[in-house]
């Protein structure tokens, strides 16, 4: 199998050298050393944020295995290394995920996304780790309307949480950590804030309980064990209540005008399976000197590569990415790049946007 062949590329397609499809950890590297080959990069990520499995499932958890840094958590990692990148002003297209790829007929990559965005470019690197990590939907008629409008959220990242929830009736959808998290962060902030769980049970360090049950003793915070049934929408669409069952057979309509869903995600390696790359079990065979795959312009680095050896690890993507970049270097310049240091060169010092010794 190939990819597929696009006759015309839309006149509304960003034009780039290097798409980086995830913005995990890896991703995050490969972006910052194709900023060292003088490389932009456009950047897709299926979740809202960056970070991908690292700030979904260990966010708050110390990482020890990283050179240079005796401990992190996921969020930190992510934030030191989209600071790292910063300085090559990559264009991060998040909350979507590729849909389509195609070759066109001068060579070049065509990307479509979920989100409609058009993206042309002469290499890609897949950084997508196991697959895409997808929201699990709320299954309920109307729920994709309410997406579109802005009233319900899938693992917003904390950080959004306090202007989200400003002056709304809040419903939170969810009993893990992130979702007590979401919960306590929207008290003060809304106007009303109910958290939602099939029981009345809850996961997440003893602090984070504490704090949750003094703020339901205080009346500030709701919690209903139920589940999610239906959504009350006026004429116009917008989102009014929802309807929860409860477990004696009831019903309760909570009054809601935003709903933070924490339903858990799931990796899925989605479209990628349709593209007609070469895959060995859901994997993507890649050299070891170019991590590129059988198809011309197409790399893999992360989670998502397979070569003999393989170990999947943050510091071992980190070395893929480097190797990727220099292939890529060498495809768009038709030749190797010459090894540079940052620590004495003064052309990446001006990429990097640092003070050259000697200046």
């Amino acid at each position: 199998m190939a990819l597929e062949t696009a006759a015309l590329s839309p006149e509304n397609a960003i034009t780039t050298d290097a798409v980086v499809i995830g913005a995990g950890p890896v991703g995050l590297f490969q972006v910052f050393q194709l900023g060292l080959q003088g490389i932009q990069t456009q950047v897709v990520d299926a979740l809202p944020h960056v970070g991908g499995q690292c700030v979904e499932l260990y966010a708050d958890k110390p990482i020890y295995d990283i050179p240079g840094i005796r401990a992190c958590t996921g969020l930190e990692l992510a934030e030191r290394l989209q600071t790292q990148a910063a300085p090559f002003k990559p264009s991060y297209h998040l909350g979507q995920q590729v849909q389509t790829m195609q070759r066109l007929p001068d060579g070049e990559l065509l990307l479509g996304t979920t989100a409609g965005t058009w993206l042309r470019s002469k290499s890609v690197i897949l950084a997508a780790g196991v697959g895409a990590f997808v929201p699990r939907a709320l299954k309920l008629d109307g729920a994709e309307q309410l997406t579109a409008q802005g009233q319900l959220h899938y693992h917003p990242s904390q950080r959004n949480i306090g202007a989200l929830a400003q002056g709304q009736q809040v419903v939170v959808l969810g009993g893990d950590e992130a979702a007590v998290a979401a919960a306590l962060a929207c008290v003060g902030q809304a106007a009303s804030v109910t958290l939602v769980h099939r029981r009345d049970v809850f996961t997440g360090p003893d602090a984070l309980l504490a704090q949750m049950a003094a703020l339901r003793s205080a009346g500030q915070l709701q919690v209903v064990a139920g589940q999610s049934a239906a959504l009350q929408q006026s004429a116009d669409g917008s989102l009014q209540a929802l309807e929860v069952s409860l477990p004696d057979g009831g019903t309760q309509a909570l009054p809601a005008n935003l709903l933070l869903a924490y339903l858990g995600i799931s990796p899925k390696l989605g479209p990628v399976a349709d593209w007609g790359l070469a895959l060995e079990r859901k994997q993507l065979p890649v050299d070891t000197a170019r991590f590129a795959t059988a198809e011309p312009g197409i790399y893999a680095v992360g989670d998502i590569n397979h070569y003999p050896g393989k170990r999947k690890l943050i510091l071992c993507g980190f070395h893929e990415a480097t190797l990727a970049a220099f292939a890529v270097a060498e495809q768009l310049q038709g030749q190797p790049p010459m090894l540079q240091y940052t620590s004495s060169s003064s052309h990446l010092h001006a990429l990097l946007g640092v003070p050259h010794p000697g200046d």
